[in-house]
């Protein structure tokens, strides 16, 4: 069996990943520092990786990385630290390493934009905003500067990703839903875009399968969600109906502003984050697999997500 080197093992989508490949590949997992992990064959120092030359590998797994702050607390050096020296460092072992045949790097459709207009696709002129899409940004120019041709690269870009054990804005609307508490912004007709994990790790899979050329791709569920949709969902799910208020879109925006100066639980940023459209096409990468549709459909991954909240 080959091996594969990992890096943020222990994440959301690393343990889903090395899950899903236990069968199909050796994985080693590079760490900070050394814990149990019953997933992966064995767990290698960064130090002891980077002083050894003689650690080898068929495929380099980089999903490693320091999220996006959504309180903006974070030193903005710190995105760059981990999002693009890592990457460049590791890259470029990959590079020298003479066994190795496939480079995955993580990276997200915030290195494009922040918002979105249209639809994103993998045309579209990267202009990032935050600290974290610009260090992705950097990453990927920098493994794009240096595609070597006897080797695959691929640079994924995933938009929201969700799944059981993940926790973020999801876990934080479902709360609210099963409260009982109304949704007021029934009014806000956005669609978004999301990624469940099982079409991640699918895609994974294929690509170690060498079932992709080396390139840049979108990676998304085929069919986007409305804020309002999730929360039906989550309401039917509660055996409940669900709260939507329609309140007039001229009232929310008075008091989102009045949000911005008194602690109230809206405010103009969450409320566009609540309401934006942020669409991505992922039919670059269903062409290049040869599929027409992903495997799980965008409604049955997110029930399966929701599920798992109980």
């Amino acid at each position: 069996m080959n091996q594969s080197l990992i890096t943020g093992s222990s994440g959301f989508v690393g343990t889903n990943l090395c899950i899903y490949l236990k069968d199909h590949t050796k994985m080693v997992s590079l760490v900070r520092n050394k814990v149990d992990n019953d997933l992966v064959s064995e767990s290698v120092l960064y130090d002891e990786f980077w002083n050894n030359k003689d650690w080898s590998f068929k495929n380099y797994i980089h999903l490693a990385g320091k999220a996006h702050d959504l309180k903006n607390i974070s030193d903005e050096s710190e995105y760059f630290k981990v999002n693009y020296e890592l990457t460049k460092r590791l890259y470029k072992r990959f590079l020298e390493d003479d066994h190795a045949q496939t480079f995955i790097f993580i990276s997200s459709v915030k290195a494009v934009a922040d918002t979105v207009e249209d639809i994103l696709d993998e045309n579209v002129t990267p202009s990032p905003v935050t600290a974290y899409g610009r260090s992705k940004l950097k990453a990927e120019e920098c493994i794009l500067d240096n595609l070597p041709k006897d080797k695959t690269v691929i640079i994924l870009r995933p938009c929201m990703i969700h799944g059981p054990g993940n926790k973020g804005n999801l876990n934080l609307l479902y709360s609210i839903v099963n409260k009982g508490i109304p949704w007021p912004l029934g009014n806000f007709d956005n669609q978004r875009s999301f990624l469940t994990i099982d079409n991640l790790v699918y895609v994974i899979k294929e690509i170690l399968e060498g079932k992709l050329e080396s390139g840049v791709y979108n990676i998304a569920d085929d069919e986007p969600l409305s804020t309002s949709e999730l929360v039906e969902l989550m309401a039917e799910l509660n055996g409940s109906k669900p709260k939507i208020w329609n309140v007039p879109k001229s009232v929310i925006k008075v008091i989102a502003k009045i949000g911005n100066k008194l602690p109230f639980p809206l405010d103009e940023e969450r409320l566009e984050k609540l309401t934006e459209n942020y669409l991505v096409s992922n039919e670059k990468l269903k062409f290049s697999l040869g599929i027409k549709m992903m495997p799980t459909d965008s409604r049955d991954g997110m029930i399966k997500t929701l599920k798992s909240f109980n």
